[in-house]
């Protein structure tokens, strides 16, 4: 079987990086706060005492210009079912839509949002009501059930979009966009010949163009659709808020970040997922890997699914995926369609990178994206590439003395601790940001019976040292987090793969209370030559 170098060298007819799913917040900066709604209903509209009766209005009015939009434009407004896939409904929509450009349909569903909620500060009698004293009201933010009103967009540069607002202040809107549907675009206006695979491509007559095109996508032309559909479609705010100050801003909510390879032959695709996932489940990453049968398996009661199920080879039906998660950015690695390999960075917080969340930071997270992705496939080479020199294999193995004279100890090739270090070692090879103590420790705790007393903190830090030590990983400045060193990533891998494939199934094969009679090559073949040695030692009659 060909391995992942091969395979993504020789028989890849695309490969194409591109943002792929893109989830904005909308959001008035000067509307987030319970002094922002104070100053906008007293200072900037002028009412005496901020109410939730105003509020009610506001919204109320809101709504009606919604369905006031829909009547005059003949769109059809559809509630949302509870468990519904929205896409699946905006699809269906979409094949019946008959104009290059406008709004498909308004959704409405019920959702959980972060709203004012308000709560009456004096409770006035009755006389004090005879009075005409004010009721005083306080503002804060909280959890609240409203009506969200999402608005499906044919929009003739990003295709098929939505923006959602919400129906209650601060009328905070999520927007969603595809790259990949805008560089489709893109290419349809220069007229460049393409094919389709969902939202991605399977083939274009000019890649280096395509991934030009991918590669243009700017915050300008993000925030400019978003501008031209704020003034087409119905708004919260009036001319004279927009200009007192009260404009929408952009931030990234969520970033997809994907790199495909698309196979010549399915095959293909399924013979890598078998190598890597080979990979995952031998040394110390069967967690990562996940299989999804095409068919649901039932395991009680007198309809179960017979048969007893093992997974040998990928065939039709099965998608095979590995997940690497950091934080809250999650990696993913998927056969699409039985077509293409699938390698896609989730990021869910920006901060996890130290990057902010504004929209201008879009070209920042992108490249940072594509370095995990192709830092992944880097990864998965190295992994089925990692023969080091007997040099190396004697440094890691033997006592050493570092440069700065330093007793480094040996990492005995074999030791059962040593070899669940390791193994639990690899399991970190693709995370972005390194390993703490207590992240490594669990790991080897799992593979390493380390008697009445545990894998300790104690024990953690002394492997932790060796590992330093022998140059296989260094510590992040100013932090207690680990990573690999360029060499350590291979020497780790290799020790590991030559001991787990190697010499420990061997060693189980030659086992000596094993019967004479078991049908294996291998027990033959070390049979004869144990005779054969023995014949040389009587000869020598050298014999104990």
């Amino acid at each position: 079987m060909p391995n992942v170098e091969t395979l993504l060298r020789d028989h890849v007819t695309l490969q194409v990086d591109c943002i792929d799913r893109l989830y904005l917040n909308g959001y008035v900066p000067t509307l987030q706060r319970p002094q922002h709604l104070w100053w906008y209903l007293v200072k900037h509209k002028g009412f005496p005492v901020p109410s939730p009766v105003l509020l009610k209005k506001w919204v109320d009015s809101f709504v009606t210009n919604i369905r006031g939009f829909a009547d005059r434009n003949r769109i059809p407004i559809v509630q949302f079912e509870r468990h519904e896939r929205k896409e699946d409904v905006a699809r269906r929509r979409l094949a019946r839509f008959r104009h290059a450009e406008g709004v498909v349909f308004i959704g409405v569903a019920q959702e959980k949002v972060n709203g004012f909620r308000v709560v009456q500060k004096n409770r006035r009698t009755h006389q004090q009501r005879r009075d005409g004293l004010a009721p005083m009201f306080s503002f804060y933010r909280g959890s609240i059930d409203v009506n969200q009103y999402y608005f499906y967009i044919l929009d003739r540069d990003f295709g098929l979009c939505f923006i959602k607002f919400s129906s209650y202040p601060p009328f905070n809107v999520r927007v969603w966009l595809n790259g990949h549907e805008w560089a489709k675009r893109q290419l349809d206006h220069r007229g460049v010949a393409y094919e389709e695979l969902d939202n991605g491509f399977s083939s274009c007559v000019d890649p280096t163009r395509l991934q030009q095109t991918c590669d243009s996508l700017r915050p300008e032309d993000i925030d400019a659709v978003f501008r031209k559909w704020l003034r087409l479609l119905p708004h919260p705010f009036s001319a004279d808020d927009r200009r007192a100050g009260f404009l929408y801003d952009l931030s990234i909510m969520q970033m997809e970040v994907s790199t495909t390879h698309v196979f010549d032959r399915p095959i293909y695709g399924r013979q890598f997922f078998e190598e890597v996932i080979r990979d995952n489940l031998d040394i110390g990453r069967p967690d990562r890997v996940h299989l999804i049968f095409d068919r649901r398996l039932l395991v009680r009661g007198k309809n179960r699914t017979p048969g007893t199920f093992r997974t040998r080879v990928l065939t039709e039906g099965v998608q095979p995926s590995l997940r690497f998660d950091y934080k809250r950015t999650k990696v993913k690695q998927y056969f699409k369609l039985a077509r293409a390999l699938r390698t896609e960075t989730t990021f869910n917080d920006t901060y996890d990178f130290g990057v902010g969340r504004r929209l201008g930071n879009l070209p920042h997270l992108l490249a940072i994206g594509r370095n995990i992705n192709h830092r992944v496939l880097s990864l998965e080479r190295v992994a089925q590439h990692c023969a080091i020199s007997a040099h190396t294999v004697e440094r890691l193995v033997l006592p050493t003395i570092t440069s700065d004279e330093q007793r480094a100890p040996a990492l005995r090739w074999g030791e059962p601790r040593t070899m669940a270090v390791l193994s639990a070692l690899s399991g970190f090879a693709f995370t972005p940001n390194g390993f703490t103590n207590a992240d490594l420790r669990e790991r080897v705790g799992a593979l390493y019976d380390a008697g009445p007393k545990g894998y300790s903190t104690q024990r953690m830090t002394y492997d932790l040292r060796r590992l330093r030590l022998k140059a296989l990983i260094q510590r992040v400045p100013k932090s207690h987090r680990y990573v690999f060193t360029a060499a350590g990533r291979r020497e780790a891998l290799f020790l590991t793969k030559s001991y787990v494939r190697v010499v420990r199934p061997t060693l189980d094969r030659l086992e000596p209370q094993l019967p004479d009679d078991v049908a294996d090559q291998l027990r033959r073949a070390w049979k004869a030559c144990e005779d054969a040695f023995e014949d040389m030692i009587r000869e020598a009659k050298i014999a104990a």
